[in-house]
């Protein structure tokens, strides 16, 4: 059995086993589901473009 690697999540910062990668960034999978469910009117909204900013500021530097 393959033990998986635990990395943190840029949007939550909580160490988790499953979720996706972008660039170098990791995101877990109740972030991402939380994201994709979340509407523009949500007071969230803001918070999730914030942290998915990131991704093109460390990925331009």
């Amino acid at each position: 059995m393959e033990a998986t690697e635990r990395k943190t999540c840029m949007v939550c910062g909580e160490p988790k086993d499953e979720g996706i990668t972008i660039v170098t960034e990791f995101i877990c999978t109740s972030c991402e589901s939380e994201m994709v469910h979340t509407s523009a009117e949500d007071e969230r909204y803001p918070f999730f473009v914030k942290q998915l900013k990131q991704l093109w500021v460390r990925f331009h530097i």
